[in-house]
């Protein structure tokens, strides 16, 4: 994993139609120069993207100063549901801005009491608690403890587990780390708290058995059971694919927690506000959790995050004993509740699921083209992943994923870098304003690229 994009500018063929435009080397050698500075001041994490150097960014498309166009792809990572730059969101927070108040601590504010009831309004009915952060890491964080804090509550001290799952992934603070599933990204931790433990998330493919029954041993082999658990924690769709669990498995999930008097908490930081064709990814299950993180598409574009929850859940601390310095900036809400209204209002939930099928039977179709490297596909709404695989071997293949997006991004289709516990996910999620016309055109190139790479041009 972590391969990085040349920056030597290349000469590539040029692009001009309706949606793309490549007019230029790439890199283009004008913007060498603030690629340099980046890596002279930045820390080698940083690196990875493909090397565009972004000038404006407006509803489906990405633009450089030097006069290429690309098809987004990549929504910012899973960000901009509503488009890049909507005017609506855009004038929300220039009349903010100008109002005079742009901070205010978790002093109280009109601006913040509105987002936090329409983001209540579109939750489930029993969770109308609303506690807005700034970055998905914070919100799954702040969920592992509120439901360590309730375990302990009805339980006493000996109920604090936590259960996340293999390939998961909540973010990079030291809670959501750990609950997490992915080894590499935690091994700097070292000393990890035994209470926090993962179970084989049954996708199917990877994890080949998808009965419930793998939860109830992977507590079994920790020495836990029902009664030592407080929290679950599981991204509705798993990041690294999109990958869904069985309903069922879910079923036996929720009535599980409900037993044992255990958090359920979904993670819908990337799966929420559209994307997958529903409101909420949690609804392909047919069960309510008892918590939300959520962020990413909650503003499409301002760093806004927010968790919502069951009263007794969220009400557990003290005022003044469970705050964030940038908690509900008012610019934030501002944009939020614009970005809200513009997904309800223009049913960019219901373009997902109608373009969904189309974006689905494309990636099918290159997965029949090439069975021996594209391992798996998995679809819903308007995010959709490729797992590249090495010939003939279920081994994830970073190199050729890296090298499809490669070609993607030189053809003037934007794809961030590889995802996935390997790094062996060519990820796909155009904004959600995208139109068929563009998505069919997108999925063009995405033939070509994966043809050219397999064929190793």
């Amino acid at each position: 994993m972590g391969k990085e994009y040349s920056i030597t500018p290349q000469n590539v063929p040029h692009v001009e139609t309706k949606h793309r435009r490549i007019c230029s080397p790439l890199p283009h050698p004008d913007s060498i120069a603030t690629l340099e500075k980046l890596r002279r001041c930045e820390p080698l994490s940083m690196r990875g993207m493909p090397p565009i150097v972004w000038d404006k960014a407006q509803d489906i498309y990405i633009f450089d100063k030097y006069g290429n166009k690309w098809l987004d792809w990549s929504s910012g990572v899973l960000v901009t549901n509503a488009g890049h730059a909507a005017p609506e969101i855009c004038k929300a927070m220039i009349d903010q801005i100008q109002s005079g108040l742009i901070h205010n601590y978790v002093f109280p504010s009109e601006e913040r009491a509105e987002a936090a009831e329409i983001i209540a309004s579109v939750s489930p009915e029993g969770l109308k608690k609303v506690f807005l952060l700034s970055s998905g890491s914070e919100a799954t964080e702040c969920a592992i403890k509120l439901s360590r804090a309730h375990g302990i509550k009805v339980g006493g001290r000996s109920k604090i587990g936590i259960i996340g799952f293999t390939r998961g992934y909540h973010g990079r603070t030291l809670a959501s780390q750990q609950a997490g599933g992915m080894a590499g990204l935690k091994a700097w931790i070292v000393n990890e708290d035994p209470a926090i433990m993962n179970a084989p998330f049954p996708d199917g493919y990877w994890t080949e058995d998808t009965s419930f029954d793998t939860f109830l041993k992977a507590i079994e082999d920790k020495g836990f059971t029902g009664d030592n658990i407080a929290g679950v924690i599981m991204e509705s769709y798993q990041g690294v694919g999109p990958e869904f669990a069985p309903v069922e498995y879910i079923e036996k999930l929720r009535a599980w927690c409900d037993k044992y008097n255990v958090v359920l908490t979904f993670d819908e930081v990337q799966a929420g506000f559209g994307r997958t064709g529903k409101f909420w990814a949690f609804e392909h299950y047919g069960v309510t959790p008892d918590l939300i993180c959520c962020g990413k598409g909650i503003s499409s574009g301002m760093p806004l995050s927010a968790v919502i929850g069951r009263e007794a859940i969220m009400d557990q601390f003290p005022p003044g004993s469970m705050t964030s310095t940038h908690t509900g900036n008012p610019v934030c809400c501002a944009a939020a509740v614009a970005n809200i209204k513009k997904l309800l209002d223009e049913d960019l939930t219901g373009n997902a699921a109608r373009l969904g099928p189309i974006l689905l039977e494309r990636c099918k179709a290159i997965q029949k083209r090439h069975p021996d490297v594209v391992g798996h596909v998995s679809s819903a709404g308007l995010v959709a992943g490729l797992q590249i695989t090495l010939p003939g071997k279920k081994e994830p293949n970073h190199d050729l994923a890296h090298r499809i997006i490669e070609i993607c991004y030189q053809r003037g289709l934007l794809l961030f870098a590889p995802v996935g516990a390997w790094g062996q996910t060519v990820k796909i999620c155009p904004p959600l304003t995208v139109t068929e016309e563009a998505l069919i055109e997108a999925c063009d190139v995405l033939d070509g690229a994966v043809d050219d790479a397999v064929a190793g041009k």
